[in-house]
């Protein structure tokens, strides 16, 4: 395969998963997968994932192979510090990956990895600019939602530029632009204190008996593929096992109410973590009164709750497949094929805007690197 036909990978590693996806030079989108990688546990389940996607896409490990990263791994305990973080990734990565391999630096564009121990700052946790950069592109005025397994991202669009307020996640914990919610991993007592069961209010324990993953199993709102992590007790992933654990956060057993009164719970829960997301969208939305009619663009596992936002705002929704060109069913394409473009949004994202670069988009590296166009 000549280095001009070679596929762009795009990679999101996270602290708790790895997604990548597979684009062409033309930017058509042909494959995208995500593997659990709970990096705080070790090294090992990057290289385990890395192994997964050369298993997949044999092309991955062929040297014509470009491969554009962005992390959000470097905030996970196995690290003294996210530069420390950064560096070790970068250089995993890069190693694994070959020197075809660039790091998503926000708006400061692309890193080799010689580059990343100094531009460290720029390129932890920047997947979400990615997301947005690439939308931005697409759709000039809107706020692009990325609800996922542990948290969500909130990111005004202005006029076709990321116009956060925040640049890291410091900063965007702050104006509100991150939220700590995700339908997957969140523990419940991390959503609500007091809820509602059974027509009465009542607190809940501080303990992590229950996740999101048992309320959205309940709702029916969780896709299965989605359900990568064990569940809070190591316990079986169906709805009786859900029941008894979303029981224990009350001081209850699941024979103490029908499954009826348990999917009702279920939609507590739902609606509480909506009030909390909804709550930080507002303050996006205040901060840029400009956007009061914009569209919501939805992207994550959990953008069924983006869309259920938009509904609530009167504003119309565009899933992020639709704009990648990867929308379920479409022709030739694998049926699944949209949900895991839009739940793996980064990855598609920066491997999309590796794909446009120009020549002209050369890496900071000290002298080192290539241009991703080359």
């Amino acid at each position: 395969m000549s280095a001009s036909d070679a596929p762009v990978f795009g990679w999101d590693v996270g602290g708790a998963h790895v997604k990548v996806s597979m684009a062409s030079r033309a930017g058509i989108v042909a494959d995208v997968a995500q593997w659990a990688c709970p990096l705080w546990q070790g090294l090992a389940h990057l290289e385990r994932a890395i192994d997964a996607v050369f298993e997949r896409w044999p092309a991955a490990g062929d040297a014509t192979a470009r491969h554009a990263v962005t992390m959000t791994g470097e905030m996970v305990d196995l690290f003294a510090s996210r530069a420390e973080g950064v560096r070790v990734l970068a250089s995993t990565l890069a190693q694994r990956l070959g020197p075809r391999t660039l790091f998503y630096a926000g708006a400061a564009g692309w890193l080799a990895r010689s580059a990343c121990a100094d531009g460290w700052r720029k390129v932890a946790s920047a997947n979400w600019h990615a997301s947005a950069q690439w939308v931005s592109t697409r759709v000039p005025h809107a706020l692009f939602i990325d609800i996922g397994s542990t948290t969500t991202d909130i990111v005004p669009i202005v006029g076709g530029q990321v116009a956060a307020r925040g640049s890291n996640d410091a900063e965007r914990l702050v104006t509100g632009e991150l939220v700590y919610q995700g339908v997957v991993r969140t523990p419940l007592c991390g959503i609500a204190h007091r809820i509602a069961f059974r027509g009465e209010a009542t607190s809940v324990m501080n303990e992590w008996f229950a996740t999101s993953a048992d309320v959205y199993r309940l709702t029916d709102e969780l896709w299965p593929p989605h359900d990568q992590h064990p569940s809070a007790d190591n316990g079986p992933k169906t709805k009786p096992a859900s029941r008894a654990r979303m029981a224990r956060m009350i001081g209850r057993d699941a024979a103490d109410a029908s499954d009826a009164d348990w999917r009702r719970f279920a939609g507590e829960w739902r609606r509480e973590q909506l009030r909390a997301i909804e709550a930080s969208l507002a303050r996006v939305c205040a901060a840029h009164p400009e956007l009061a009619a914009a569209p919501i663009v939805g992207a994550g596992c959990g953008r069924f709750l983006a869309a259920a936002l938009a509904r609530q705002d009167a504003r119309s929704y565009v899933d992020f497949a639709m704009l990648a060109g990867a929308a379920r069913g479409a022709a030739g394409q694998a049926a699944d094929l949209g949900e895991w473009a839009s739940t793996c949004a980064p990855s598609v994202a920066v491997g999309l805007l590796a794909a446009s670069a120009t020549s002209t988009d050369q890496p900071r590296a000290g002298g080192e690197g290539e241009s991703m166009a080359a």
